[in-house]
């Protein structure tokens, strides 16, 4: 806990066997309450290893639900657990665990309500080893969300991020794609519903055990991310609504399942 706050950790997994432990051992228990793993039907031993490690809550799709699909189920059980700050960290080991107490600190004080760790602030993104193709696009993608979305951010890409209890509880969520797509969708709800976004800098790794999506499907989240900044302006210039940017009575805690 922070300042009386319940920190969850929950990992979405998917083939996360060989890099899992390593994840897990340098995990600040000192302040982490509770660890969820979500395995997205992997293939591998992910679930067995995350059983021996003593990971308690372990939720196993029958079939692949997609990252954000995973990511739905991860939120929903960390607040069934009455996890007041949520961290989601990838068992990949492309994120280190070390950085959770500064993340969960910035939401625990009171002045952010989500955290991200930003691989681009600094110079650690190129010397981890990201691809140039996906630096140069992360950089073009995060220019035109801070033009359309009127808010800047160093990258709105990473996949490490805390969120307060308030976020996951009151965002459209269920609206959002299954895909990787989701992670833009939901950064684009928070800056919509004018929730305060921090950044922390954040060392990032590349290895061949890390995963990351390929070419192809990179440039159909790249499409994505577009098509989300174009629904967000449309929205709030008031030409089209979007369910995604729809406040509803929908409550994640007490939903049964997810779209």
């Amino acid at each position: 806990m922070l300042h009386g706050k319940k920190i969850v950790v929950v990992m979405p997994a998917y083939h996360a066997e060989k890099t899992l432990e390593q994840t897990y051992r340098e995990i600040p228990f000192d302040v982490v309450d509770d660890v969820v793993l979500v395995d997205d039907a992997s293939r591998d031993n992910t679930v067995k290893k995350a059983r021996d490690l003593g990971i308690k809550h372990v939720i196993v799709h029958e079939k692949n639900m997609g990252y954000g699909g995973n990511q739905k189920t991860c939120y929903k059980k960390a607040l069934e657990l009455g996890a007041e700050i949520v961290v989601m960290l990838h068992p990949d080991y492309q994120y280190t665990p070390k950085l959770i107490t500064p993340m969960a600190s910035m939401i625990a004080s009171g002045e952010f309500d989500v955290v991200l760790g930003s691989r681009i602030l600094g110079t650690g993104a190129l010397k981890g080893g990201m691809p140039l193709y996906k630096y140069i696009s992360n950089r073009f993608l995060t220019l035109i969300e801070n033009i359309l979305l009127g808010y800047k951010l160093s990258e709105y890409h990473t996949g490490y991020r805390a969120f307060s209890r308030e976020i996951l509880e009151r965002l459209p969520l269920h609206e959002n794609s299954n895909d990787f797509v989701f992670d833009n969708q939901m950064l684009a709800q928070a800056v919509f519903f004018g929730y305060r976004i921090g950044e922390i800098t954040c060392p990032t790794k590349y290895f061949t055990d890390a995963s990351s999506i390929n070419f192809r499907r990179s440039v159909t989240y790249g499409f994505g991310v577009l098509l989300t900044a174009i629904k967000f302006r449309i929205h709030r210039m008031g030409l089209i609504e979007f369910p995604m940017f729809t406040k509803t009575d929908k409550n994640m805690s007490k939903m049964g399942e997810f779209k």
